[in-house]
């Protein structure tokens, strides 16, 4: 590999806390709630919550992995809540969301089937109470378990989304815990089932352009038709740190290329994160089916 890796400039974050912003995070607080947009620190909350799009995450705050890029608490989990499920499809509701990404941290401690049950009942619930609303699902790997994914897919979210990350060829640094291929295999599976799949990556890693494009076409192989690419962000120091921030431009280049490949959504910017605008992937998705 020839090319050079150079720093360029940090993409700016805009701040604008709106009237809607300001109501979805007074239900997010009131119902106790955690949201990734919150957890892993997006630069994009003000925007989404502002949109009524949100991204909820459920089975505690406390992920049983540590991963260099991620924000969220790691260590021992302790939740115990039977009615998750219902009080998110209730929040879900009352904010009046027309689309909702439900996420999750890995709960390898639960051994049966890795939190997948209340996955698959926290979608039949907003299936149920809030049936105009579309519902897609931001999974983890369930450590590849086929019987947990079958609970998940069979709940039919309307987007089944799970996320490789990065290249193949720094992931134990940057997903230690997990694994690249069997996360390409849940992507497959996922497709077998008749699901429209997501998946999304982060740049600025390490990685090089060429293997950024190898990636691209590896997953779009799998039947992925909804592909995310956005800049990585160090949330605190004692993070992985950032090699480099990508131009604009390659960010654009990656989308025509995505979309060459035979991407039917490709979203790709530095502020891009795998639920930016997800309300009219699905919108698009759907349409094209």
């Amino acid at each position: 590999m020839t090319e050079t890796i150079t720093k360029s400039y940090k993409p700016k974050i805009r701040l604008q806390m709106t009237e809607g912003y300001k109501f979805v995070n007074d239900v997010v607080q009131t119902n106790k709630l955690h949201t990734v947009c919150e957890e892993a620190r997006c630069p994009n909350i003000y925007e989404c919550w502002d949109r009524r799009t949100a991204t909820i995450m459920i089975l505690g705050d406390v992920c049983t992995r540590a991963c260099g890029f991620c924000s969220v608490k790691t260590g021992k989990p302790t939740w115990d809540d039977p009615l998750e499920s219902f009080r998110t499809a209730m929040a879900v509701k009352k904010m009046n969301l027309r689309h909702v990404v439900i996420t999750s941290v890995d709960r390898d401690d639960l051994k049966d089937d890795y939190g997948a049950t209340i996955w698959a009942n926290t979608i039949r619930q907003v299936h149920i109470h809030v049936p105009d609303c579309t519902l897609e699902v931001l999974t983890p790997d369930f450590k590849g378990h086929e019987p947990s994914l079958l609970k998940v897919f069979a709940a039919r979210p309307e987007i089944f989304s799970h996320n490789v990350e990065c290249i193949e060829r720094i992931s134990k640094q940057v997903r230690s815990q997990a694994n690249w291929q069997r996360s390409l295999d849940v992507l497959k599976f996922s497709v077998k089932n008749g699901l429209l799949t997501k998946t999304g990556m982060m740049v600025g890693l390490g990685e090089f352009f060429n293997e950024v494009v190898e990636t691209m076409k590896q997953v779009v192989d799998t039947g992925v038709i909804i592909f995310t690419l956005g800049q990585y962000l160090q949330p605190t120091k004692n993070h992985l740190p950032v090699v480099r921030y990508v131009e604009e431009q390659e960010f654009a280049d990656y989308k025509k290329i995505g979309l060459e490949l035979g991407f039917d959504v490709m979203e790709s910017g530095p502020l891009v994160r795998s639920s930016y605008h997800a309300d009219e992937h699905a919108r698009m998705a759907m349409e094209g089916k």
